[in-house]
């Protein structure tokens, strides 16, 4: 049941409508939790991405996050290069993680010709395997947070791999938005909270050891069903010690799913 249930999600508001729809629907209390800020590496990454696409003639561009489409495009109609990035990637076979992502590059008018089953650098290797693509150029434009999984994944499959970083990740720095969420947590009152990156965990922690001492934070946690929207978000919560369920499906809507199996679980013991 979620009825009456306080559960946060480390996703600003404007990124999290769906988990607020899902929440409200079943008359539960969401907390989008504005967790990280994406620091641009500026103006100078629509020439870099130009470039290695001239230089390089890459078969494939992967994206893996709309964050990264749209600060791409974002940034190439600020400078006034739209057109030619929109014609550069077009020329390229475009593979989207997910459905969020494609979405967002079918918005600027860029078939989508791939999207894995599972929306991951998992799936996106099957999509590759099946393809049998070995030989083949792939361009990556992404967070210089990102882990080097997807990369080596590639590379063991036999493509030829290069990774344009966007953006840095830091916690955001504005926490007031927290207040209310903090209150409810210091009481034991925050009954689930998703946590939908590896980034995202890491600056949890950072925002809340500045009330709490890392264990004292970790055994509230433990009282609070924990969900990782994927793998890699697990493997950072389990660094912290911090037991958590990854989501069978690595969506929003699938660590839903999860929270509410958990509670469901919970309430049958």
């Amino acid at each position: 049941m979620i009825k009456g249930k306080n559960i946060a999600i480390t996703r600003s508001k404007d990124d999290s409508q769906e988990f607020i729809d899902l929440i409200t629907r079943e008359e539960g209390n969401p907390f989008p939790l504005p967790t990280i800020e994406l620091v641009s590496k500026g103006e100078k990454i629509v020439d870099e991405f130009l470039s290695a696409l001239r230089e390089d003639n890459y078969d494939y561009s992967v994206f893996m996050s709309s964050k990264a489409v749209s600060l791409l495009f974002d940034t190439a109609k600020k400078i006034g290069k739209f057109e030619e990035l929109q014609l550069a990637v077009a020329n390229t076979i475009v593979i989207a993680v997910g459905p969020k992502t494609k979405i967002v590059l079918e918005k600027e008018n860029i078939k989508v010709a791939y999207m894995p089953k599972r929306y991951s650098s998992v799936g996106i290797g099957e999509v590759f395997t099946k393809l049998n693509a070995v030989d083949k150029k792939v361009v990556v434009p992404r967070s210089g947070a990102s882990t080097p999984f997807l990369k080596d994944l590639l590379e063991k499959i036999g493509l030829h791999i290069t990774e344009l970083y966007l953006y840095d990740v830091c916690a955001f720095r504005d926490t007031s938005q927290w207040n209310v969420f903090r209150e409810l947590f210091s009481q034991n009152k925050i009954d689930g909270i998703i946590f939908t990156s590896a980034s995202s965990v890491r600056a949890f922690v950072e925002i809340m050891t500045k009330d709490y001492e890392q264990t004292g934070l970790v055994d509230v946690l433990h009282k609070t069903s924990i969900i990782a929207i994927g793998p890699f978000t697990a493997d950072e919560l389990k660094k912290f010690n911090v037991e958590n369920v990854i989501a069978d499906v690595h969506t929003v809507s699938g660590a839903f799913d999860a929270v509410r199996k958990a509670f469901s679980l919970a309430e049958a013991i």
